[in-house]
């Protein structure tokens, strides 16, 4: 996967929103839910590890493989 940041500070929220293909606001919710790993900048804004977002994508992927196929009405 290509890496959208090599910032040793991680990747921004935005960043990390590009990265999923999602909202900032999911993002934010993700982490307050324990979904994403972010830490905090001393500034009180989140960071990410491009390795945290890479396994992030690797457990939809998986999640995704395992989906059982919505049954169609006969």
């Amino acid at each position: 996967m290509e890496q959208i940041n090599k910032s040793p500070l991680g990747l921004s929220t935005s960043q990390a929103a590009q990265a999923l293909g999602v909202s900032l606001g999911t993002i934010r919710r993700w982490s307050d839910m324990g979904y994403l790993r972010s830490y905090r900048t001393p500034g009180g804004q989140r960071r990410f590890s491009q390795e945290q977002i890479d396994q992030f994508i690797g457990s939809l992927q998986q999640q995704s493989a395992y989906a059982v196929p919505e049954r169609k009405a006969s």
